[in-house]
Parts: C-alpha cells; sequence; structure tokens
C-alpha cells in the first residue's frame, strides 16, 4: 500500500524545485557571463534535472520490481553524475567570485533535489488514487 504524501511536503517539494531553478536561472540572468557560458549553466542544469528525475525513477521501479535494463540504470546514474562533475568543472574554472560559485552549486543541488521529490510525491500520489 503507498501512502500518499501529505500537502505540506508536496508544497515543500515545489517549494524547493522552484526555489531552486528560479535562484539559479536569475543569477544567470544578470550575471556578466558572456552568452556561451551562460547557455552553458542553463544546459547543464536542464541535464541534470532530467538526469536526477530519470535515476530516481529507474531506482523507484528496480524497488517495485518493475523491470529497467542495467544500460539505462547504469546511464541513469553516469548522468546524474556527470551533471555534477560538469558543474563543478565549469565553476572551478570560472572567473567569479566564490561566493557566486557557491550559489550556482547550492541552486543547483536544491533544483535536483526538488526535482526528486516532486517526481516522488506525483507518483506515491497516483499510485495512492488507485489503491484508494
Amino acid at each position: 500500500m503507498t501512502q500518499k504524501p501529505s500537502g505540506a511536503f508536496i508544497a515543500a517539494s515545489w517549494i524547493a524545485l522552484g526555489t531552486g531553478m528560479l535562484g539559479y536561472m536569475i543569477g544567470l540572468w544578470r550575471s556578466q557571463m558572456q552568452l556561451n557560458e551562460k547557455g552553458y549553466y542553463f544546459t547543464i542544469l536542464m541535464f541534470g534535472l532530467f538526469a536526477a528525475v530519470s535515476l530516481q525513477k529507474s531506482v523507484r521501479d528496480r524497488l517495485e520490481g518493475i523491470m529497467v535494463t542495467d544500460i539505462y540504470y547504469g546511464l541513469a546514474w553516469f548522468a546524474t553524475g556527470l551533471s555534477i562533475l560538469l558543474l563543478t568543472i565549469g565553476l572551478w574554472n570560472a572567473t567569479l567570485l566564490p561566493s557566486e560559485k557557491g550559489f550556482y552549486a547550492f541552486a543547483f543541488l536544491l533544483s535536483m533535489f526538488g526535482a526528486i521529490t516532486v517526481q516522488k510525491n506525483t507518483r506515491d500520489s497516483l499510485n495512492a488514487d488507485k489503491e484508494g
């Protein structure tokens, strides 16, 4: 039996996702970076969010006995790690203040956490509605 997430947890998940993404995007918009740098960081955010949701779904599917191929499961882990690594490399080499680098790193991680929990809550709510 799947327990439906509370309204507070659902709201907190959406707030985490929205705050992380909005903060990251506003930071990019207002930054003094070249357009190609902004594009790099935007692409890393989108890639990371997709990878994190894909990984969460793959892990959850395996726990529930739903078939997930080893190659897809491995690719989901690889893509999630790669997005974090690419952000780290980009920030390490960027000519930004340390506070700006930290801002982007934490906004990115908050966005990934929010995406994972929103996906989990969506799935749990649908499963609870089917069972109820």
